[in-house]
């Protein structure tokens, strides 16, 4: 690794204190940046978030597409985590906390709105920021791809069944536009332009893979800024409820940094006991671990209001994502050697 990935969670740790100072600092700055929205999803974000995932995108070989049939075994993990064990932990947890660990500490009314904010936050699994964790671990960008967009395509129909089993309700409005907008921003976009990219340099480079490597190796730098730049703005829009309730944030934080790692050991542990390759074992369990806050945050305010526990909860998964998976994506990296491939 270069110097400045090798020391990648330090300029994190500086771009978080940077951006709640300049929550706290310039309020207008950070409330002008987060009104930059269209359906619930900020687009300053979103562009950030598109320059980080663009270059993965441009290293996606179509050709191997092709082959992901005949190596179903990380679909298979990615999918199963997801969809039967991810969502049903995260409900298990906040009951466990918040009905009991925290009684006493926190009314019975707000525990419940808590809960429900973790339960959309296990509902949704990542679709953009994967591709971040995927190119951190030298994930085989077009398997990662394909686990995204099968994802995608099943939340599509599985997310609002899931979420009104476990708030018990079915009554749940989700907000399409958001949902569908974030998949188009988020996956179609990008990966239309790193076809027209790398179609565009293999042609000039009559058909030399090494010419594409090339082009993504001085893309990476940027790649990482969009990273500490989106962790900026991040931190800038809940500067003033990350100082204003520091107590009650750890106490939202520990069962989603608990279920995270919990998440990450069931995929990763199931694919080192069925030898999956460690280009695809990576992503495979990060993708699970990850989340899909913007969908999680929508939903959250559509249904419970702006200023919410639930709200609250979800906003909370969103600041404690970054640090705790660049702590996975480094273990994923020192235990490469333990896999196939």
């Amino acid at each position: 690794m270069a110097s400045f990935e090798r020391y990648l969670s330090v300029w994190v740790a500086l771009a978080i204190a940077a951006g709640v100072t300049l929550g706290l600092i310039a309020p207008g700055v950070a409330a002008g940046l987060a009104g930059l929205e269209y359906a619930s999803v900020n687009l300053v974000v979103a562009v950030l978030i598109w320059a980080m995932i663009y270059p993965m995108m441009v290293a996606v070989d179509f050709g191997a597409i092709r082959d992901v049939g005949t190596k179903p075994k990380g679909l298979i993990i990615t999918l199963a985590v997801n969809w039967l064990v991810k969502p049903f932990t995260m409900a298990a947890l906040a009951v466990l906390f918040f009905d009991y660990l925290y009684s006493g500490l926190i009314a019975q009314d707000e525990a419940q709105q808590y809960i429900a904010g973790l339960i959309l936050l296990g509902a949704a699994p990542c679709t953009a920021m994967v591709f971040v964790w995927s190119q951190l671990t030298k994930g085989d960008p077009a398997y990662t791809l394909v686990q995204v967009s099968v994802n995608d395509l099943i939340m599509i129909v599985a997310f609002a069944p899931i979420v009104a089993l476990l708030l018990g309700v079915t009554d749940i409005v989700v907000p399409w536009d958001t949902l569908l907008l974030s998949v188009v921003l988020y996956v179609a976009i990008p990966l239309l332009a790193g076809w027209l990219t790398r179609r565009a340099i293999t042609a000039r480079a009559k058909g030399d893979a090494h010419a594409v490597e090339a082009f993504t190796a001085r893309l990476k730098p940027f790649s990482i800024l969009g990273l500490l730049a989106t962790v900026v703005l991040l931190f800038a829009f809940q500067a003033e409820t990350i100082v204003g309730q520091p107590v009650l944030i750890v106490l939202i934080a520990i069962p989603i940094i608990i279920q995270s790692y919990g998440i990450f050991a069931v995929a990763y542990a199931a694919a080192w006991a069925w030898r999956v390759p460690h280009a695809i074992a990576a992503p495979c369990a990060l993708i699970g671990t990850s989340n899909f806050f913007e969908l999680a945050v929508a939903v959250a305010i559509g249904l419970f209001g702006l200023s919410s526990g639930a709200a609250l909860a979800t906003v909370v998964g969103v600041l404690v994502e970054v640090p705790v998976m660049l702590s996975l994506v480094a273990l994923a990296n020192r235990s490469r050697d333990k896999f196939p491939g």
